[in-house]
């Protein structure tokens, strides 16, 4: 099966809490705090894979987790850190944040890689708390959570030409016919039902990549027929081969379907639209009035579509000609990468833990949010030393002069989730 789209949960791992101990060593008199700090969590990478054709892995596993770091040990003993969680994926892979949907990598190449959750700092122990006035701290601190997310992998094939086109104009044949590739041939609509990639060599030229494929039908940018979902498998390319139909055969106009097809690929994507197009006028062996070919190449010139290729993919009439002239102007168009927009352009941010601070309606002061809740995880509020350092570290966050601008008096409460506080000048 070609599958080539798939939407993936990853989270990383959390860090390790830190430790609370104390020296408690025969002949060593108050040895102090011993608590070493917690590893850190695992961070989920995805890595383009070169063997990998498919995103059909992600269609049975949904779900990517690393391990968390370790917790940290007594005689300062650190956690171990957990091993970053690599996922594997096929090359032309680009990754979005389903929330925003803003694009986090483009992985084009072999070797690219792209961390999408960042794995948890580890929490110090107790023995990083002692100070000369506090020599014996009763808390440590917890790791810092892992980052979460739901993920889009979108595969975009590595292709230099693509080829556009009705269905049944003879793509595959002639993709069939210039390269090594098989796709399914039949004289039926809708033939072909996933992309196929062929390797192009023409005498004295230089050999490409060239793509085909499912064909596309009017109403294709509203969702009608297959084509549409498959075009992002045409955006990488550098030039178009629009395929159409000369013969007549099935009752349609070349004209009007090479019209029609250039104004879905225009609502589709604008910067498709205007690649350059060689026009391939399909199945000459089966023409029987010249004057056609005239009048559809007099049209297409008129529309600024300068070369035009009158050929056979059954018989291989004007074959190589086209194959020549696609080396040529591919050796005119300079690779280039993939641009992506500022604004669809994803920005990790690092963890921040926040806070706010609202009156609640028996008029005490709440203070909520990350932060706090972090804080307090860390802090015994039972124990002096610690209930200490927990006024300490909401004063040096600017929490008390906050509060102050907000007009707090002298005897009002504070509620930091479940501790209540009265707050003193």
């Amino acid at each position: 099966m070609f599958i080539d789209t798939a939407k993936v949960f990853v989270k990383s791992g959390d860090g390790g809490d830190g430790a609370i101990s104390f020296r408690r060593e025969k002949y060593v008199v108050l040895g102090g705090p011993s608590g070493g700090d917690g590893g850190n969590g695992g961070s989920v990478i995805l890595e383009v894979d070169p063997q990998m054709t498919t995103l059909l892995d992600f269609t049975y596993k949904k779900s990517y987790k690393a391990e968390r770091g370790e917790n940290g040990g007594k005689s300062k003993c650190y956690g171990k850190n957990s091993e970053d969680l690599i996922i594997k994926v096929p090359m032309g892979t680009v990754v979005r944040d389903v929330e925003t949907n803003k694009i986090m990598a483009d992985l084009a190449h072999k070797g690219d890689r792209v961390m999408v959750c960042k794995g948890g700092k580890g929490g110090k122990g107790n023995a990083k708390f002692a100070t000369p006035t506090r020599q014996a701290p009763q808390f440590a601190e917890p790791g810092m959570p892992g980052e979460e997310r739901w993920i889009t992998l979108e595969l975009k094939l590595l292709a230099d030409v693509g080829l556009l086109g009705f269905p049944n104009v003879g793509k595959s044949t002639l993709l069939s016919r210039v390269s090594k590739a098989k796709p399914k041939i039949a004289n039926y609509h809708f033939t072909t039902l996933k992309p196929n990639l062929g390797v192009v060599k023409a005498a004295g030229t230089q050999s490409f990549v060239m793509a085909d494929i499912p064909g596309i039908i009017e109403g294709a940018s509203e969702g009608v027929g297959l084509g549409i979902q498959f075009l992002r498998h045409i955006e990488r390319t550098r030039a178009l081969i629009h395929v159409v139909d000369i013969s007549g055969i099935e009752g349609r106009d070349a004209i009007e379907d090479f019209k029609k097809i250039n104004e879905e690929l225009k609502k589709y994507s604008i910067k498709l639209w205007d690649r350059p197009q060689i026009v391939a006028a399909n199945k000459a062996d089966m023409l029987f009035e010249e004057e056609k070919f005239e009048e559809f190449e007099k049209a297409v010139k008129e529309m600024g579509y300068d070369k035009v290729f009158k050929i056979s993919a059954a018989t291989g009439q004007g074959v190589e000609e086209l194959m020549k002239e696609a080396s040529r102007l591919l050796s005119e168009i300079p690779v280039e990468e993939m641009e992506i927009p500022v604004e669809e352009m994803f920005v990790h941010e690092e963890k921040h833990f926040t806070y706010e601070i609202h009156r609640a309606d028996d008029g005490a002061y709440v203070v909520e949010g990350s932060f706090v809740d972090r804080l307090l995880h860390a802090v015994n509020i039972h124990d002096p030393q610690s209930l200490r350092y927990f006024h300490k570290v909401l004063k040096n966050k600017g929490i008390f002069d906050e509060l102050k601008e907000r007009g707090i008096q002298d005897g009002d409460v504070v509620r930091v989730r479940d501790f209540e506080f009265e707050y003193l000048l």
